[in-house]
């Protein structure tokens, strides 16, 4: 029997990237269907999308919000949407391919063998990033530590937004409660998973920085997001006794 399978893409101006990500995960993968929740992108990225639910008919779906509102709750609103159509595993991944399509069927292979969160790694043996220059790999790096250090969590890439999850994990979760909505969601999200003892694991990948288009995570953003007051302020909401040093 099949798991009903969904990857939620998030994207805001990905025309160069978007339409080649959803023929590669569909064709190659018979039974996982794409979601994409687009914050009403000025470069035409919904139109493509549009595009690809013609040539795919009830494998391609389209969330196209009014507003540029950030990553956490696109994610938000693709958990929900996932949730009320009834898809047993929903698979979070980035449009621009740092995320190699794949590497699906081994995530799934993962929850089917009875993990109930698997987690696509860039930490596990040393740092397995390709084409980021040295500041921003050690910036991700230390980070990834810092974030360890004040939750706890057994988990080497905590900020990975390549994740497989069991439907049941993210349904646990009150999803209108999450303080997040930047790139510092994909913290909260494991950790809360983690607290209520699912099991989460790690898979080695290689990711890829992209080659078309422009990222939206700049040094500014990772500083005030996973270093130093977004983070502290925040994850102290959701830990106890975390002790701020910032």
């Amino acid at each position: 029997m099949n798991n009903k399978t969904i990857v939620i893409i998030p994207t805001y101006n990905e025309v160069e990237n978007i339409s080649r990500i959803i023929d590669l995960i569909i064709l190659e993968n018979q039974h996982i269907d794409v979601l994409v929740v687009d914050d009403n992108s000025p470069d035409d990225t919904a139109s493509l999308v549009v595009q690809k639910q013609n040539s795919y008919p009830d494998r391609v779906f389209l969330i196209k919000r009014l507003h540029k509102k950030g990553l956490g709750t696109a994610y938000i609103d693709g958990f929900k949407w996932s949730l009320k159509n009834k898809y047993d595993f929903i698979i979070s991944m980035d449009a621009d391919f740092s995320h190699n399509p794949n590497e699906l069927p081994k995530m799934l292979d993962s929850l089917h063998a009875g993990v109930d969160v698997m987690i696509g790694s860039r930490y596990i043996n040393g740092v397995s990033v390709v084409n980021w220059p040295i500041g921003r790999i050690l910036l991700s790096y230390f980070a990834q530590i810092y974030v360890r250090l004040i939750t706890n969590m057994p988990i080497k890439d905590p900020t990975s937004g390549f994740v497989a999850y069991k439907a049941k994990c993210i349904d646990s979760l009150d999803l209108d409660k999450f303080r997040f909505i930047g790139y510092a969601f994909q913290i909260e999200m494991k950790y809360k998973i983690w607290k209520k003892k699912y099991k989460l694991k790690e898979h080695q990948i290689i990711f890829m920085n992209r080659e078309f288009g422009e990222s939206k995570l700049d040094k500014k953003i990772m500083i005030n997001n996973l270093i130093c007051k977004n983070l502290s302020i925040n994850i102290s909401s959701i830990i106890p006794n975390y002790l701020s040093s910032c």
